[in-house]
């Protein structure tokens, strides 16, 4: 042990409860310096929310779990592994620690109307200074970044008393955990990563090319599914001719502010269109309702699309600010223009994305990443790789080029699986390949043969409460 992990104090754990949780967890926190190469200033502190092992192994490592988004709090997860799926933490304790600037580890919300957001603009230029404003009275927002969050990750560790730690990351936490084996690698027993986002991904870049690849995939699904194809046979015109109007004339909304309740009018746009069929793509249990989207708006009823949009509007899921943060300084830098362009020619997304998170990077501050970020990791820690084949945001392409640098992994594609996991079936199989691998992460074989049996749910073909 090193004289700089001597240095961190212990984390003293008191019992809590937990939203969504009826049993008493244990929940702490630890101070850490916002800028980790100035450690005499500005100090913040780490949420830590341990799900402790039902029956404790001295041999089980701790699994730590690091959220997506960036910006999603990794305390949110713990519901999931108390209750849902407990065979996680049957012999071992899990560990969620919300990163530097989410949950309540000093987070960097925006208070904007997320309505708007996703109806109209996604970055608003005067929402994106007015947040900035904001958060820089308490935050300087150039030290929340994924080296820093993997530093903290390995603090919390250390200061809980864990020699090696077992990973587990889906999405922006593939980075995270990434990242942590590449700067503390004789802590990582093993790691498992879905829907990888190496470093040198550059997002949103592919956005718009790996986005149609999955909206590709799905109506070539609708139509070779008997009922889907005779309920949406023209679902390719009726997309171009939704995308054609709402360029021509934005479609006005009046519906309820979930901030207050008051009538509001939005005006939907062309790209905040597209960007919602694209964000409904993620997952089985949303994607199963693009078509359905896509009919109603060819008549005019933009109906179940604004009624998902609202549901998760109440309150911010992601803590924009962190989104920023991260973005603007490991990604949007490095977007070649031309080469945007190129990728979404073609597409039914377009430049939109690319556009504005240029936009709102040119009002935020950013850190300067060391080329060292950009390059691959480099780990010889066993790791199980998982990507969904109608990924539309990290497709398996990713997951191969991620396995090159990992000695010591191995990739598995579900065929019917996107970038999360929600609504495909069954669950048990997932869980159990990944139980099996971090119980033997060295072993030569893995039972994971039921991947290629999931399945998606069908496709909804009504609105709820229509004949």
């Amino acid at each position: 042990m090193t004289s700089a992990v001597l240095l961190i104090a212990a984390i003293h754990l008191e019992p809590c409860q937990v939203a969504g949780v009826r049993e008493t967890l244990r929940c702490g926190t630890l101070e850490v310096a916002e800028n980790r190469r100035a450690p005499g200033g500005r100090r913040i502190a780490l949420r830590v929310v341990v799900v402790p092992a039902a029956e404790p192994r001295p041999d089980a490592a701790p699994l730590f779990h690091l959220e997506g988004g960036p910006g999603v709090a990794a305390s949110d997860m713990a519901a999931l592994y108390a209750t849902e799926v407990p065979d996680y933490r049957r012999h071992r304790d899990v560990v969620l620690v919300d990163q530097r600037g989410t949950g309540g580890s000093n987070p960097l919300r925006c208070a904007w109307d997320e309505m708007r957001a996703r109806l109209e603009r996604m970055y608003p230029p005067e929402a994106v200074a007015e947040c900035r404003r904001q958060l820089e009275a308490r935050a300087d927002l150039t030290q929340y970044t994924t080296e820093a969050a993997a530093d903290d990750s390995d603090d919390v560790r250390a200061a809980l008393g864990y020699d090696r730690i077992d990973l587990f990351g889906l999405s922006y936490g593939t980075r995270h955990a990434l990242v942590y084996m590449r700067r503390h690698p004789e802590h990582v027993r093993s790691a498992v990563l879905m829907g990888p986002a190496p470093t040198d991904l550059s997002m949103p870049l592919h956005h718009a090319q790996d986005g149609q690849r999955a909206l590709d995939m799905l109506f070539e699904d609708c139509a070779s599914d008997a009922a889907c194809g005779r309920a949406f046979p023209q679902l390719r015109p009726e997309l171009a001719g939704v995308l054609d109007r709402l360029a021509a004339e934005p479609a006005p909304l009046t519906l309820n502010d979930p901030r207050t309740g008051a009538a509001q009018t939005y005006h939907l746009t062309r790209g905040a269109f597209a960007e919602e069929i694209r964000r409904r793509l993620y997952a089985p249990a949303t994607r199963i309702t693009v078509p359905l989207v896509i009919h109603q708006a060819a008549q005019g009823d933009y109906g179940p699309l604004v009624e998902a949009v609202a549901r998760g509007s109440g309150g911010p899921t992601i803590a924009e600010g962190l989104y920023l943060s991260v973005t603007c300084a490991e990604d949007v830098p490095f977007i070649d223009a031309a080469m945007a362009e190129r990728l979404a020619a073609g597409t039914v997304f377009g430049l939109y994305r690319v556009q504005e998170q240029r936009g709102a990077c040119q009002e935020w501050p950013r850190a300067s990443v060391a080329e060292e970020f950009r390059r691959p990791v480099e780990s010889k820690a066993p790791t199980l790789i998982l990507s969904g084949d109608r990924d539309p945001i990290t497709p398996p392409r990713l997951g191969d080029e991620v396995l090159r640098h990992l000695p010591n992994g191995r990739h598995r594609v579900i065929p019917q699986a996107a970038h999360a996991p929600m609504g495909i079936e069954p669950m048990s199989c997932l869980d159990g390949v990944m139980l099996s691998f971090y119980e033997n992460p060295l072993a030569s074989n893995l039972e994971d043969g039921c991947l290629k049996e999931m399945r998606a749910p069908p496709f909804v073909l009504r609105s709820p409460g229509s004949p």
